[in-house]
Order: C-alpha cells, then sequence, then structure tokens
C-alpha cells in the first residue's frame, strides 16, 4: 500500500494529544463536539477549536445533523482513518510527543490494571523490524472489523536497549 506522506498542515494537526484520542474515539461511533468534550473532561469550546481543526485536515468528517436535547443542532464527526493512512518523512518531533502523551491519558482512564504489557529486547536492524511490524499493523488495519470483537488499542515503542 503506497501511503502519501503528511502535508505540513496535516502533521501540525496530529501534533495534539487531544486531537489524536478525538480521532481514536470516533474511529468507529461518531460523536459530536459535546460528547467529546465531556468524554476529555475538556470545555466545549476548546474542544470544538480541535474539532475544526481536524475536519480542516480531513481526520473528521461532519455527519448528518440529529436534533439534540431541547432541539438543539447536533453534528457529529467520525474519523476518515485519514491518520492511519499516512506516512512521515520524517515524523515531526510534536507529533511523536503528541502520540505518546495520548497514549498515557488513555492508561490513565482505564487504569494501568486493564494495560497487558510485554517487553523485549533483542538485537536486530531496527528499520526492517519497523517495517514487519508496521506491515502487520497495516493488514490488521484493513480486516474488517470482527462483529463479536472487542474495541482495543495498541500503542508500540521501539527504542534503544543500552
Amino acid at each position: 500500500m503506497d501511503r502519501p506522506i503528511a502535508t505540513a498542515e496535516q502533521a501540525a494537526a496530529l501534533a495534539s494529544d487531544v486531537r489524536l484520542r478525538i480521532i481514536r474515539l470516533t474511529h468507529e461511533t461518531p460523536m459530536t463536539n459535546k460528547e467529546l468534550a465531556e468524554r476529555l473532561g475538556k470545555d466545549p469550546a476548546t474542544t470544538l477549536h480541535h474539532v475544526r481543526k481536524l475536519v480542516a485536515t480531513g481526520f473528521l468528517e461532519p455527519q448528518a445533523e440529529r436534533a439534540g436535547n431541547r432541539g438543539a443542532r447536533e453534528v457529529p464527526y467520525l474519523s476518515t482513518g485519514l491518520s492511519w493512512r499516512l506516512r512521515w518523512d520524517p515524523e515531526p518531533l510534536a507529533t511523536k510527543e503528541a502520540v505518546l502523551q495520548a497514549f498515557l491519558g488513555e492508561v490513565s482512564e482505564v487504569g494501568v490494571d486493564a494495560v497487558k504489557q510485554i517487553r523485549l529486547v533483542l538485537r536486530t536492524d531496527p528499520e526492517e523490524l519497523n517495517r514487519r511490524i508496521t506491515a502487520l499493523f497495516l493488514e490488521l488495519a484493513e480486516e474488517p472489523a470482527h462483529p463479536d470483537g472487542e474495541r482495543v488499542a495498541v500503542y508500540l515503542a521501539t527504542y534503544p536497549g543500552g
């Protein structure tokens, strides 16, 4: 799969742990700005700023409007999946930091007891390892959702073993 290189605007949009969490939260289920703000514990105006940036850069799509409480107009948003289809040349440090902060925020939300962990130190070619892991992730991302499957998030980091 030939993945397009992220633009500067797309990279800037993904350099925020809040925006990365919004993308994950709207992966399968559309959510309104109000729902996102409540889930993230953020002010709705702040969340709307992030939502608008994600829409402008193609990471979120507005869905059909729906009526909310007291007839208010609500717009749910759904992730386009673009964040996974992009590649980085090179990946900006701000984006790397945002990915780590999003992971830490999600772990604090679910609790460390819910996290399954594994560690390994090996001697290998880091580029080949990254290529193989990326290929596996791309393969998994292309598979249809298992109808009875549980929604899980995967965070993987490689770093020098010292």
